[in-house]
């Protein structure tokens, strides 16, 4: 995992890390390049947390999984379920 990632590679893998949640992943086109990650869950609308990743964080893979890993553990603390998931191989 040396390459970095480009923001579109990220937000696809932020995208499959919640499942069965919905993420959604946005940058700010006139900011600091920070990715911005809210989850929601669509049965009721609400949304279950809210994250931000600096640039530098989510263009590393071993970074953005450690990140990613980190929310995913605090929503399970929190009793939501998610579907297993791993970091995908870099050549998305």
């Amino acid at each position: 995992m040396d390459a970095m990632l480009r923001v579109n590679e990220a937000l696809l893998i932020a995208g499959h890390a919640f499942e069965p949640f919905h993420c959604v992943a946005w940058t700010q086109p006139d900011g600091d390049g920070a990715l911005s990650l809210t989850v929601i869950d669509d049965h009721t609308s609400q949304n279950l947390c809210r994250t931000h990743l600096s640039a530098s964080a989510y263009s590393d893979p071993r970074q953005l999984a450690t990140a990613l890993e980190e929310v995913r553990a605090g929503l399970s603390r929190h009793g939501y379920s998610l579907e297993p998931w791993t970091m995908p191989a870099l050549g998305l």
